[in-house]
């Protein structure tokens, strides 16, 4: 495994990342409501989530998934019906007032666990890279480097991307659009569990 391939690999997941989608929507959401803790836990949910579908990814969980596509389609609706329950609930709550007390650390964190397991479409994109960018024959200990590499990167993404959207200026422009904010936020999760749910 050479370096290039493991830059080319973090390249190609930045960019995944910070393009817009539900796991990102997710965290704006999260941090801007609840605080910089709960952006935080709820990227390290995701990023431990997206970590493991990559090793599914190495392990060949993909033909699994094509050998039995009723369990592919039935993890894919539940991470579906978990986003629009999200969608569901932001709406319904969007012109009340935030609640003050912190949101506890493992719920945030279960929070963003969900959104990514229930997104098996993330593990078919790893083993796409991971078969244009690395060799075939990978020992347990680079497999596990690069699972771990895919952790600690998105674990850094999201507290970078926490950090900054809990500052007091974005806290109190949240505050002051919340019900527009969440309203377009409950519409585009909502899009983006429909979406997962009805295409094949």
């Amino acid at each position: 495994m050479s370096i290039e391939a493991l830059i080319a690999f973090n390249l190609v997941l930045l960019a995944a990342l910070a393009s817009p989608g539900a796991a990102m929507l997710y965290t704006v959401k999260k941090t801007v409501s609840a605080g910089r803790r709960a952006g935080v836990m709820t990227g390290m949910g995701l990023g431990t989530a997206a970590a493991c579908w990559t090793l599914a990814a190495f392990l060949g969980l993909e033909s699994v998934f094509a050998l039995f596509p009723w369990a592919y389609g039935a993890l894919k609706a539940g991470g579906a019906l978990y986003l629009i329950w999200i969608a569901v609930q932001t709406w319904r709550h969007a012109r009340a007032p935030l609640n003050d007390a912190p949101t506890p650390s493992a719920r945030s964190f279960a929070g963003g666990l969900l959104v990514n397991f229930g997104n098996p479409k993330s593990m078919l994109f790893a083993a796409a890279v991971i078969l244009v960018v690395f060799p075939k024959d990978l020992s347990a200990e680079q497999i596990a480097f690069v699972v771990l590499n895919h952790l600690v990167l998105e674990w850094l993404f999201y507290g970078v991307l926490a950090t900054a959207l809990s500052a007091p200026a974005a806290r109190a422009g949240y505050l002051r659009l919340k019900p527009i904010f969440d309203r377009i936020a409950a519409s585009l999760l909502g899009a983006f569990g429909l979406r997962l749910l009805l295409e094949r």
